[in-house]
């Protein structure tokens, strides 16, 4: 028969070892309500000689630490990696907007099991890039016209206003430290690849938005801002090297004026660079 709490309790407090104050304490308290306390159901768990940090699943100078985590790791590196290629894959028009693409099949492109990449899917359907077909895979989504220019125009609205403001209250110097991050989205343009491009274009933003010391708005601006980099149907690798480079130059524009304090070439320049985001 299993024991009552109280049993349990009457039990422990015939130990030999004389109690102190706090056992005493317990022992009254469990008579009063008939439940055991955190201590007496870590006793009844770990039996006799059985380390007290067992019980809670701590590690114990007898117990080696599991290595467990060293394999969420490993498997999280594998989403990452095929995430990152599935994204290059649709920036550079590999994947056909329209078409619907399964795991499995895309794991034997990658070499992966099927599992990591319907994660990434998955990711990739949250950011609006591709929808779940039920039964199929994922459609890769068809971009109009329409959904790029509401895009700009969140973009717009999200972050030309801080791009002002941070250019009346930042110091030139710190406007100097983004320099590297805007001469690399040059680099990337001049690459003429689309996703390498859209990688360097986002650090920059981000870094200059993470200015305003705003962590809400660096990630929601983030997110608007990879969606708007998706090619729309028919564009193919979307714009061309051309395209990519004299929106690179705006970045450097830019950092020019907001060094030098133009505020009224700042301005000018924060409205061509937004107008312009397709």
């Amino acid at each position: 028969m299993k024991p009552s709490a109280y049993s349990a309790a009457s039990a422990a407090a015939r130990v030999p070892a004389q109690p102190g104050a706090a056992d005493a304490h317990r022992e009254r308290d469990v008579h009063r309500s008939g439940a055991p306390d955190r201590g007496g159901s870590e006793d009844r768990a770990r039996g006799a000689g059985e380390p007290v940090g067992a019980a809670r699943g701590e590690h114990t100078h007898s117990e080696p630490p599991v290595s467990r985590p060293r394999v969420v790791v490993q498997r999280s590196s594998v989403r990452g990696q095929v995430l990152d290629a599935l994204r290059t894959a649709l920036l550079s028009g590999e994947l056909r907007p329209g078409e619907v693409y399964s795991a499995p099949a895309l794991g034997e492109r990658f070499g992966v099991s099927a599992t990591p990449v319907r994660e990434a899917m998955q990711q990739l359907a949250v950011e609006g890039a591709v929808e779940v077909v039920p039964n199929r895979g994922f459609r890769v989504v068809r971009r109009g016209d329409r959904e790029l220019a509401e895009l700009a125009e969140v973009r717009a609205l999200l972050e030309a206003p801080v791009w002002l403001r941070l250019s009346r209250t930042v110091p030139a110097e710190r406007w100097a430290e983004l320099r590297p991050l805007a001469e690399s989205t040059v680099r990337a343009a001049s690459s003429g690849c689309p996703a390498t491009y859209a990688e360097a274009d986002r650090a920059f933003h981000r870094a200059v938005l993470a200015l305003a010391g705003n962590e809400q708005l660096v990630a929601i601006a983030g997110d608007v801002h990879r969606r708007a980099q998706w090619p729309p149907a028919g564009a193919g690798a979307g714009r061309g090297r051309a395209g990519l480079i004299a929106d690179a130059h705006e970045h450097t524009a830019l950092l020019d004026a907001l060094i030098a304090g133009d505020q009224e070439l700042v301005r000018a320049l924060v409205g061509e660079h937004f107008t312009a985001a397709r």
